[in-house]
């Protein structure tokens, strides 16, 4: 049975979240900021000298739960897998702070074997009232389509036909997603090897945000001097589940005025983050 096409424009209930300067030091070696020691210590320490504590940008993904999923209709949620994600931010994420997010379902798409559903959530600084970020998700669901609905608009993305401005490669740490997953994402896919072998994996697989937060920290570093006030927003769809030890690459290609384009690669070149767009203060 199709999930309610109607839902779009649908919205969710206001609801607030809070964070401290620990979660966001947490959130930062969760995706894996640190490991060269003497590098990001204002994104993973709170007390050196003369370097004030900032947060990572998309750290805005774990901030602020709101999709409006719960208006859609009834549905499996073992069957729901996270396509594509995109953050704007409005101005800094402040080290500490309290949130109010509203989240609106902005389309439901008709793809056959499963439907597309596409949540916009909008997050407001509680202590001013003003825009901090907003984030967009897409979510495939299947089993959920046939209704002979839109099948949605195409994405526009190009590779420019050069070799890459900026490449970045991280290493993930073997239990990367057990740091990641204390952000909040306790999903046992992540965790427990009895779960991961019924989704037909040998081992758990890491956090797509998590790939996103790696992808996120090699566009600031290479595209803003590792300046978050610069880091204007991203966004990525995601292609193939990465394992934790594994390497990503970031390739990024700037395209001019303030953007570029990017994808990141796992250990063995398939690539796992796709059809990337940034935006950053040149």
């Amino acid at each position: 049975m199709p999930i309610n096409p109607d839902a779009v424009g649908a919205t969710s209930d206001p609801t607030r979240t809070s964070w401290t300067s620990k979660d966001a030091l947490l959130y930062a070696v969760g995706v894996g900021a640190g490991q060269s020691p003497l590098e990001e210590l204002q994104y993973t320490t709170e007390n050196s000298a003369d370097i004030d504590q900032k947060v990572l940008p998309t750290m805005a993904v774990v901030l602020g739960f709101g999709g409006g999923f719960d208006k859609i209709g009834d549905f499996n949620p073992a069957m729901l897998v996270h396509g594509e994600q995109s953050i704007e931010l409005h101005r800094e994420i402040p080290v500490s702070g309290e949130i109010e997010t509203v989240g609106e379902i902005t389309g439901i798409y008709d793809k056959g074997k499963g439907a597309v559903v596409v949540s916009e959530s909008r997050s407001t600084l509680v202590s001013d009232g003003e825009p901090l970020f907003t984030k967009t998700m897409s979510a495939f669901i299947r089993g959920e389509g046939g209704w002979g609905g839109d099948s949605g608009p195409a994405l526009e993305w190009e590779q420019p036909d050069r070799d890459p401005d900026e490449s970045v490669t991280y290493t993930t740490r073997p239990e990367q997603a057990l740091i990641y997953r204390l952000s909040g994402d306790r999903t046992p896919l992540h965790a427990d090897p009895t779960f991961a072998a019924m989704g037909g994996f040998d081992r758990p697989i890491l956090h797509g945000l998590c790939t996103y937060g790696f992808t996120g920290r090699g566009l600031l570093h290479a595209l803003c001097d590792g300046d978050s006030s610069k880091f204007k927003g991203m966004y990525g769809r995601f292609s193939s589940p990465v394992f934790p030890g594994e390497d990503l690459t970031v390739n990024i290609w700037r395209t001019g005025d303030g953007a570029a384009v990017y994808q990141t690669q796992g250990g063995d070149g398939r690539v796992v983050l796709d059809k990337g767009t940034c935006s950053y203060t040149a």
